[in-house]
């Protein structure tokens, strides 16, 4: 997901500085891509990128992400918390074990949604907050996930925790943030057809799900509107932006 946003603000002609763990100096896992592809991807499509190695759960190398940024350009227009954990042995192929209940789960998953998720995205944005306040009409965006009532015994419970917190986190920092005039608003995807969802197509329904590339073009709608500081500190869905700019967000 991260990477289709980041090729919808490089055809937007936005300069992006993609970060992750898997670069040409190895993949942390078998799912495909680097920093260094995803980079010349967005320069590929029109804009500008930036392909750094991080491991997000490494507070110096985050903010040596931010100091680089600073050096370079003195501003960040945009942070777009993407960055998570906690899928590792799902990916590995452990469907059955996802699917069960809490205490037939290693506490290692909660551990790493925290650490690897909530934690990542806090760190980054207060790393990142000088910059962005250096920039009014800024905004970070934290992607997140919709965990209704009536559905929650069909999720992950740690999952569940995360994104209620990252939910709570971007309001919050929404409140602080808004005399700045820096937007912050948690987005919610729907079901997309990432490459680590797709080994498991079998077991979805994927009647109108959406397309990495959809999110990012609805990332990039919102962050263009000039109403956004309407829109600090709310959830909102992707297909609620849709909607909102008329946009195609499932091809």
């Amino acid at each position: 997901m991260g990477r289709g946003i980041a090729l919808a603000l490089g055809q937007a002609g936005w300069t992006v500085y993609v970060t992750a763990r898997s670069s040409a100096a190895g993949r942390t896992g078998h799912l495909p891509g680097t920093v260094e592809e995803c980079a010349q991807a967005i320069t590929a499509y029109g804009g500008h990128g930036v392909g750094v190695a991080c491991d997000h759960r490494d507070d110096d190398a985050v903010t040596a992400v931010a100091a680089r940024i600073a050096a370079a350009h003195g501003r960040l227009d945009l942070l777009v918390n993407n960055a998570w954990a906690g899928y590792e042995r799902l990916n590995a192929g452990e469907w059955m074990e996802w699917n069960a209940p809490l205490w037939q789960q290693p506490i290692e998953l909660f551990d790493a949604m925290f650490s690897g998720g909530v934690r990542t995205h806090y760190v980054a944005l207060a790393r990142c907050a000088p910059l962005l306040i250096a920039t009014p009409g800024s905004a970070v965006v934290a992607i997140s996930f919709t965990v209704t009532d009536n559905e929650q015994q069909s999720f992950v419970a740690a999952y569940a925790a995360a994104k209620c917190a990252d939910d709570r986190l971007a309001q919050t920092a929404a409140r602080q943030l808004r005399t700045h005039h820096v937007a912050s608003v948690a987005l919610h995807p729907g079901i997309v057809r990432t490459e680590g969802v797709m080994q498991y197509a079998e077991h979805l329904n994927l009647d109108g799900s959406q397309s990495p590339e959809g999110v990012g073009r609805a990332v990039v709608a919102l962050v263009r509107d000039p109403a956004l500081m309407d829109l600090t500190g709310r959830v909102l869905s992707v297909a609620e932006l849709a909607d909102r700019y008329e946009l195609d967000v499932t091809s």
